[in-house]
């Protein structure tokens, strides 16, 4: 789950040279990966979960998510800036 979510949400950082928060991506991209992500906290909690051999996780884990996540992709907004700087020139 947390690779999905780190994965999936790190589009939003590479996807421009600048900053993330300023370019704002299309409601289209935002719409598909907040999917991607929703479905995918979802799906152990699902009847789908048994057959696929999921379970669901504990209301702590979804801390440690959005903290991982957060970090993940600080990180890479902060590699990004100097690689993209070195590659502009």
């Amino acid at each position: 789950m947390e690779s999905l979510a780190t994965q999936t949400l790190v589009i939003f950082v590479i996807r421009t040279v600048g900053n993330p928060f300023v370019s704002r991506p299309s409601p289209a991209l935002t719409a598909t990966t907040l999917l991607i992500v929703l479905i995918g906290i979802l799906l152990p909690f699902s009847p789908l979960a048994a057959p696929l051999g999921f379970v669901p996780l504990p209301g702590g884990f979804f801390t440690f998510l959005a903290v991982a996540t957060i970090t993940y992709l600080l990180l890479v907004e902060m590699a990004k800036r100097p690689l993209m700087r070195r590659l502009m020139v």
